[in-house]
């Protein structure tokens, strides 16, 4: 065991199973005391069931650490308190948030249900919002009173959101709004001591293995491993990550690199007239990177039917 994150508590969302598991694992072999949460639902979010977080903690008792589950749902208010709760009344304090828990409702946009958008916007936003805003405020109330904060949030985006995926609408839609809120959060939690970043893992879990082509080799297997991701969300837990926050870390078996976000790009003085647009747009799109690809790199973009 190390100690990059000997006595800091830490909770994970979603952590029974595929990439939370790891985080949670990584986490409590680097020191850190881990709330498992699961609410241990399907990948579309039905059903309950604790045991995958119990695992878990179990696995990490075993091996000498300190853990302990929670079966709260992360898109219920009172829930996302009692998660909070739950460490600062199990280990006394708390230092980081991983927001990890989502789920899956794919559908094209022409065919997809209002329950469907709902469902995904409420695990995966609301259920980055809420546990964060509990941090936040336990950790502004430190403040207060004069004692020490290091906090971290960190939080899950995915190239589907800062990049887009056809079929994806629902959670392409949430994925882009938290690396937003991350953004936002770490501006206005700078003041307390509190970092906030995301990471946008690429990894063979449960909600993707029905995505994409499947890998056929031993190689391709081991490079979409979830056990990648867990590194870079390790260190950002840590006392070590202090200076960076509000960034969005891309992360897999083939690649950790940094997402640049939204930057203005070719431009002109206003024009009042939209008929001299057209020749205008045209020329300022011909100096402007195109919009990448899932792999985050410039390539096709389908062209709209005229």
């Amino acid at each position: 065991m190390s100690d990059l994150c000997v006595g800091r508590v830490v909770i994970v969302t979603g952590a029974g199973r595929g990439i939370g598991r790891e985080h949670a694992l990584s986490l409590a072999r680097h020191g850190a005391k881990v709330v498992v949460n699961d609410l241990g639902g399907n990948v579309d979010g039905t059903g309950d069931d604790t045991s995958p977080a119990e695992d878990v903690v179990a696995e990490i008792r075993g091996a000498g650490g300190e853990a302990v589950a929670n079966g709260d749902s992360v898109s219920d208010w009172h829930g996302a308190e009692r998660l909070i709760n739950t460490a600062v009344e199990t280990f006394g304090d708390l230092h980081g948030v991983v927001n990890n828990a989502g789920i899956l409702r794919d559908r094209m946009l022409a065919n997809m249900t209002e329950e469907e958008w709902d469902a995904v916007i409420s695990v995966h936003l609301k259920g980055t919002f809420a546990p964060s805003r509990w941090a936040a405020a336990y950790w502004r109330e430190r403040v207060k009173t004069g004692a020490p904060v290091s906090g971290r949030i960190i939080n899950t985006t995915s190239v589907s959101g800062i990049y887009g995926n056809p079929g994806q609408t629902n959670y392409g839609a949430a994925k882009a709004g938290i690396a937003a809120f991350t953004t936002i959060a770490a501006l206005e939690l700078a003041r307390y001591g509190v970092t906030v970043n995301a990471v946008a893992p690429v990894a063979l879990t449960r909600m993707t293995e029905g995505l994409g082509r499947a890998p056929e080799t031993d190689a391709e297997r081991e490079q979409r491993a979830p056990r990648w991701i867990a590194p870079i969300v390790t260190w950002l837990a840590s006392k070590e990550s202090a200076g960076v926050t509000g960034r969005v870390f891309e992360a897999s078996g083939s690649v950790l690199a940094i997402a640049e976000g939204w930057r203005r790009g070719p431009r002109v003085d206003p024009v009042d007239d939209p008929e001299a647009l057209g020749a205008i747009v045209e020329a300022l799109l011909a100096t402007t990177r195109p919009n990448t690809g899932m792999d985050g790199e410039p390539g096709s973009w389908p062209q709209p039917q005229s």
